[in-house]
């Protein structure tokens, strides 16, 4: 198959961030941490938040698969995910060359060009792969993309997913990105307007999920970071 060659420009925004650093992650006990320079302590990923708050289920689905299972399956998504973002990021950037993909990445590949339509709904891109934190919640985490997409700044989270997801599953997502939400309003005084999630299928098809009310799930955030800090305690 011949694939086409995208002509799209995207346009960067160059978007002062308050104290910007890039600081390495620590694993402590399987849990992200990140060292922020003046901080009084580390700093958890808002992954290892959002994860935390569904170790329960996970566990259970290890269970009933197995291990071995469970492995292949986890390892497989995460280099389809890896592949899909790297594509993503490279195609902004105006840098794109499917070649270097197609050998061991043909299914993020062909996930991509299903996704392009709705990729080509962002521009003015503020940040991309961006490392942001938030001293007010203590989180810190690297966020996909912050950017317009249909004409409003919004935070843009791309998922990769074997079959489309039902949105009752998801809260997690949204969360995760209201995270991120506030720390770019911390670190730049900017605002946005909604949470974006796209998630590319293996089967081809491309979910779109908006959410404008940031509130309510800043209001699940503090109760995810409760529940870990919790967690933690009383382990």
């Amino acid at each position: 198959m011949i694939w086409p060659i995208p002509t799209r420009q995207f346009k960067f925004i160059d978007t002062e961030l308050k104290e910007h650093v890039e600081v390495d992650a620590i694993d402590r006990n399987g849990t992200r941490f990140y060292p922020i320079p003046g901080a009084d302590k580390y700093y958890p990923s808002v992954t290892s938040i959002t994860s935390f708050k569904n170790a329960q289920f996970f566990q259970k689905w290890r269970t009933k698969i197995g291990e071995t299972e469970a492995n292949r399956i986890t390892a497989r998504a995460t280099q389809r995910g890896t592949a899909f973002h790297s594509l993503t990021e490279d195609y902004f950037k105006g840098e794109l060359d499917t070649d270097k993909y197609l050998e061991n990445n043909p299914l993020s590949v062909r996930m991509f060009y299903k996704a392009k339509s709705t990729l080509d709904r962002i521009n003015n891109i503020h940040c991309l792969e961006t490392f942001l934190y938030s001293h007010y919640l203590g989180l810190a985490g690297r966020v996909d993309c912050i950017a317009e997409f249909d004409g409003e700044l919004a935070v843009i989270d791309f998922k990769t997913s074997t079959k489309e997801k039902k949105e009752s599953y998801i809260e997690h997502y949204f969360v995760q990105e209201t995270a991120y939400a506030a720390m770019f309003l911390e670190r730049s005084g900017l605002e946005v307007q909604k949470i974006v999630t796209l998630i590319a299928t293996e089967e081809g098809s491309i979910q779109v999920f908006q959410k404008y009310n940031l509130d309510d799930y800043l209001q699940l955030l503090k109760s995810y970071i409760e529940e870990f800090v919790r967690g933690r305690t009383n382990a």
